[in-house]
């Protein structure tokens, strides 16, 4: 199992930035797919989550309206469009794949398995 993402770069704020995590080793169209996001010195937190089917989708309240996330099952490929950037969102932004509830991945519960993070920064 492998999730790569990338896209991840220095931006100034009110600025957009496309992540992508690109996934093999499993059957990508079973699952749901997240992006949590981590500064240093607090916990991971949950950003956006999709279904695997159907198209549930949940976000953090901090990014609602500003960000989009997206999946192409023919790429297996994950995205999460971020617009109107701001300092806040600065962090290791994490791509993940899971199965379950949409609310337990939310929760970090029912995760298979974690990419390496991609750097967002953006500056004020």
């Amino acid at each position: 199992v492998q999730l790569q993402a990338s896209g991840g770069g220095l931006v100034q704020a009110g600025g957009s930035l496309r992540l992508s995590c690109s996934a093999s080793g499993f059957p990508f169209g079973s699952y749901s797919m997240a992006w949590f996001r981590q500064v240093p010195g607090k916990g991971r937190e949950f950003v956006a989550a999709i279904r695997w089917s159907f198209g549930g989708i949940d976000y953090a309240d901090s990014v609602k309206g500003r960000f989009r996330i997206s999946r192409d099952n023919a790429k297996n490929t994950v995205y999460l469009q971020m617009d109107s950037l701001s300092p806040e969102d600065t962090a290791l932004y994490y791509c993940a794949a899971g199965q379950g509830p949409l609310r337990s991945i939310t929760q970090q519960m029912g995760i298979h398995s974690w990419g390496k993070g991609t750097q967002v920064t953006v500056s004020s």
